[in-house]
């Protein structure tokens, strides 16, 4: 199970494979860290990764995130008085976090980011490159977000919080 983003340009696939520490010691941050596998295809090229991102609560609140886009409760964020990005959601590892860059009747455009290990291979050297600042965007319809949603929470089942 995964959660699946795409549009006919791009597509964005995030999938938690295992805890990063298969035993359990006591730590509520050690014992709660997801390595989150993720494949991502853009015009400009097609890439995977795998990497400790999110602890079991923050897995959690991204279904919470496109739940809350599908209903229209998020509001589109453009960039700051600089010109960088911030996200809706952030966490204690910054390579994944999700934004609302607009809406209309039909669709709404979603920005994924990725920052860190997550971007795409060929700017992993890029030093100077801010966090969040590398982005995905996908215009999808409210439909898209709850099934993406609904994968998410169905693939999280299998990591409850230790």
């Amino acid at each position: 199970m995964a959660v699946l983003l795409n549009d006919h340009l791009s597509s964005v696939e995030l999938r938690p494979l295992r805890y990063q520490f298969p035993v359990a010691r006591g730590d509520e941050y050690d014992d709660n860290w997801l390595v989150i596998g993720g494949s991502v295809t853009t015009a400009g090229g097609s890439w995977s990764f795998a990497d400790p991102s999110l602890l079991v609560h923050e897995a959690r609140e991204l279904s919470r995130w496109l739940r809350a886009a599908a209903a229209g409760a998020v509001q589109p964020k453009g960039p700051d008085a600089e010109g960088l990005l911030s996200p809706d959601t952030w966490f204690v590892e910054p390579n994944l976090a999700v934004s609302l860059a607009g809406r209309d009747d039909d669709a709404m455009a979603v920005r994924v980011h990725l920052s860190l290990e997550a971007r795409p291979p060929w700017r992993r050297d890029e030093d100077g490159e801010e966090v969040y600042q590398y982005v995905v965007e996908l215009r999808l319809d409210a439909a898209a977000l709850l099934r993406a949603a609904d994968e998410w929470d169905r693939a999280l089942a299998a990591f409850p919080a230790r």
